[in-house]
């Protein structure tokens, strides 16, 4: 089942200028992560004349609505579990950004979501972690049958060192660096829903989140690095490594 509801562009575009203050205030350097995604995809996709990029975990569309101006001429899906960031989606993206509803990590998902023949790219920013070891490795086997040879997966997310010292330094470097940078002020995951949740008009939506078992989601860090790097390299990419760093927000590039 997928939702068809309809929200104003307006009203949405104001949730969504909230959501993505809320973002920041665990992840300072957002727009810098976005500007990254978008250069090693632009490099990628740049003898391509109308290239295929998935945005898994889209949510609202934050990302997919950067990409585009980077990279005009790509046709873009976003997929993601949840009606309410879809239909906000929906609302404010460029039409050429096409939004689905399927659920990542399970067999299946790309067929739910439409996805046919080869690929170019994947991106995803802040989405993946919330996946289990098991349902991301079942996620890039798919991927690696997705993206042509030379195609990318950019991911930009937390990714944690397994050795436990490097994961608490890393995180007091995130920690130091929202300090310094006043993110801590902003409205924040749980404020933010609070305030769509007293929202009747939102109704609809909210009750079909339920319906789908959309996660509660915490802000936990998910599978360390090395876990997403050596999944990869079973799946079949034959280059993985960071591109860009700052504590232990990267942005994570695998060459198909």
């Amino acid at each position: 089942m997928t939702s068809t509801d309809i929200v104003d562009p307006a009203v949405a575009a104001e949730w969504l200028r909230r959501w993505d203050a809320q973002q920041e205030h665990y992840i300072p350097d957002r727009e810098l992560r976005f500007t990254v995604i978008g250069d090693v995809l632009s490099d990628t996709l740049g003898q391509h004349s109308s290239p295929t990029v998935l945005d898994l975990g889209c949510g609202p569309g934050s990302l997919a609505a950067r990409l585009v101006e980077r990279v005009p001429a790509a046709h873009f899906v976003g997929i993601d579990t949840d009606p309410l960031l879809l239909a906000f989606a929906r609302a404010t993206a460029p039409s050429s950004v096409r939004f689905v509803e399927a659920r990542l990590g399970v067999p299946g998902w790309a067929d739910t979501a439409g996805v046919t023949g080869k690929i170019q790219a994947a991106v995803s920013t802040t989405a993946l972690h919330w996946l289990s070891a098991e349902a991301l490795g079942q996620l890039y086997r798919d991927l690696a049958d997705l993206i042509e040879p030379g195609g990318v997966f950019i991911d930009g997310d937390h990714f944690a060192e397994a050795k436990p010292r490097l994961r608490e330094l890393q995180r007091l470097v995130r920690h130091r660096h929202e300090a310094r940078a006043g993110v801590k002020a902003n409205e924040d995951w749980d404020q933010w829903w609070d305030a769509v949740e007293a929202e009747e008009t939102f109704a609809d939506l909210l009750a079909q989140r339920r319906e789908r078992a959309v996660p509660a989601h915490d802000h936990g860090i998910g599978p360390d690095l090395e876990t997403h790097v050596e999944l990869l390299q079973q799946a079949g990419f034959r280059e993985i490594g960071t591109v860009w760093q700052s504590g232990d927000d990267r942005v994570l590039v695998a060459v198909r």
